[in-house]
């Protein structure tokens, strides 16, 4: 399989970001004996309860720079990585490698086959919902919390919206895919250059953006998508989950705009929402330490 690098001098010297990267090596699902590496930041305490932080598209770990502080204060060793195709993760180059189900198998023997991951709280947003929820739902053993935000576990049953399938549209077609400035585009309080830049940072040249192109057209939209049928399977396990789930979506997001109420088929979230007011599309930025504190309140109100 064709893979590319992203060359460490890229991610010198990033604002508010001064953490020491860490590698696990995967499989391959679709060729047997290639490998990939797989980056992921692994801070706090060694013993600490696990804090899992999944990013969506077509950011990276750098998204949680402004979380992970708080939650490691609070004695969380958080581990976030870096999807396959972003951040310092290594980036295959061939469309067809980045299916839904390879994303899926690649965290899941990063996190479980690799870092052995169990008791975990897990945050996830966009794709990292997508993909974490899977995990969930194949896994719950693994998993003692959830909290969800601005994403969703597609079936295509009900179709998409306009805005999104719009934005499958721009992603498949663009002729620049300006990575940085899309990120920004959904953040209310707008991002710094050198904050934009570090978005691009896993970017430099645009054979290298296979992943991120690829993404928005891999989310289900019609009942027959290739994973449709395995996310309905992780639906029924969500559907009678018994342990604590917090819904917190944002109020301005207008692509994730309604799809808290899919959670409310969880037994558990009924009692558990919040709405992090002042946030677009990536809350992470416009209100890290705000969710930090939420998700530090949830874990103290449900111990295990």
């Amino acid at each position: 399989m064709a893979h590319l690098r992203t060359p460490d001098e890229r991610f010198l010297d990033l604002p508010d970001y001064d953490f020491e990267p860490h590698y696990v090596e995967v499989a391959d699902p679709a060729e047997p004996g290639a490998s990939l590496r797989v980056h992921h930041l692994d801070e706090g305490p060694a013993d600490g309860p696990i804090m899992l932080l999944l990013h969506g598209e077509p950011s990276w770990c750098y998204l949680y720079r402004h979380m992970i502080g708080p939650l490691v204060e609070a004695g969380f060793r958080c581990i976030a990585p870096d999807l396959v195709g972003f951040g310092r993760s290594d980036k295959p180059t061939e469309r067809g490698v980045h299916t839904y189900a390879n994303h899926v198998e690649w965290m899941r023997e990063a996190l479980f086959d690799r870092l052995d991951l169990r008791d975990i709280t897990y945050f996830g947003q966009d794709w990292g919902g997508l993909i974490g929820l899977r995990l969930v739902g194949e896994h719950p053993e693994r998993f003692s919390r959830v909290i969800v935000s601005n994403t969703g576990l597609n079936t295509g049953d009900r179709g998409a919206g306009e805005a999104f399938l719009a934005w499958q549209e721009y992603a498949r077609t663009a002729v620049e895919f300006p990575i940085g400035r899309i990120v920004s585009g959904g953040v209310l309080r707008g991002l710094s250059e050198a904050e934009i830049a570090a978005y691009d940072a896993p970017f430099p040249t645009d054979d290298l953006t296979v992943a991120p192109r690829t993404m928005p057209s891999l989310v289900p939209t019609t009942p027959d998508n290739p994973a449709s049928a395995a996310n309905r399977a992780a639906w029924s396990v969500l559907e009678s989950w018994d342990k604590p789930f917090l819904i917190a979506f944002s109020d301005s997001d207008p692509l994730t705009a309604g799809g808290e109420r899919s959670f409310l088929k969880v037994p558990e979230a009924v009692r558990q929402q919040i709405v992090i007011e002042g946030a677009a599309h990536f809350v992470q930025e416009d209100k890290g330490p705000q969710v930090a504190a939420a998700i530090i309140d949830f874990v103290a109100a449900t111990p295990r």
